[in-house]
């Protein structure tokens, strides 16, 4: 997500400053430093040097809670105090499920430690940058990079153990749409809760098909089961309703079949 929105700034020729934690990106044309969320005094040094006009945070650090429920607050009491705007990107893991469509206005239930943090970063961003944009997203697809695209194809090749569910649903969205929409968001003067899920509800499996068919691979291979049947945490069910968010953009969040169906 992170390289895709340096990638899309970089083409609209807007000054972009970029983070890492670990090694800094390929993208020549933009400026990288280094950052740890867990550290105020990192946060702080950052923001000041680079002043930005807005902050897209497109961090995550599982359910490590010093990185993806407190760095984001840290982050938004820095932006707050320099004047930038901020986007920070949360994900449909906030929800449990148990009303299966959920609109911007529904709060947050989470049923595992990654959504609780996630959650947790909502409130605090909300709380100390009432202007910031919370965008929550659903299962990211690129081109061929993303975690279920690689599983997909370790599963086909026989390489990797596991099954990809039947009964766990949720609405992806492709790295591209989903760059484009933040864009817009942070070239607006738009706040509070935003969703960016793609406009078809796909489980886990369905989604692993139309990832191998778009690349050529033996989707028969891809094995199957029920996320009920299995010891893992998580919600079943969760359907981002983005309808209200995408009457605003002019980017369309597309839904599965269509982004991942190859052109004729």
């Amino acid at each position: 997500m992170g390289a895709e929105l340096v990638r899309q700034a970089a083409v609209a020729g807007h000054t972009t400053a970029a983070t890492y934690a670990t090694g800094p990106g390929r993208t020549r044309e933009v400026a990288w430093h280094a950052l740890d969320l867990r550290d105020p005094g990192s946060v702080e040094t950052v923001v000041a040097e680079v002043n930005p006009r807005v902050i897209v945070n497109v961090s995550s650090g599982g359910a490590d809670w010093a990185v993806t429920a407190e760095g984001p607050v840290r982050l938004a009491m820095a932006a707050a105090k320099s004047g930038s705007r901020l986007i920070h990107v949360s994900s449909d893991a906030v929800f449990s499920g148990a009303r299966v469509h959920y609109d911007e206005s529904c709060l947050p239930d989470p049923v595992t430690p990654y959504g609780a943090a996630k959650a947790a970063a909502e409130t605090g961003v909300l709380l100390v940058h009432p202007n910031a944009v919370v965008a929550r997203t659903s299962l990211i697809i690129g081109h061929g990079k993303s975690v279920h695209e690689r599983a997909v194809h370790e599963l086909a090749a026989g390489t990797r153990t596991g099954v990809l569910f039947t009964d766990d649903i949720r609405c992806p969205v492709h790295v591209a749409d989903l760059a484009a929409a933040l864009m817009e968001l942070a070239s607006g003067d738009a706040s509070g809760i935003h969703h960016l899920g793609g406009n078809e509800a796909l489980s886990r499996h369905e989604l692993g098909v139309l990832i191998a068919r778009r690349d050529r691979l033996d989707d028969s291979r891809l094995p199957t089961g029920l996320r009920a049947d299995s010891a893992l945490p998580g919600a079943l069910d969760v359907r981002l309703d983005s309808r209200a968010t995408q009457r605003t953009l002019r980017t369309r969040l597309r839904g599965g079949h269509e982004f991942l169906t190859p052109a004729a």
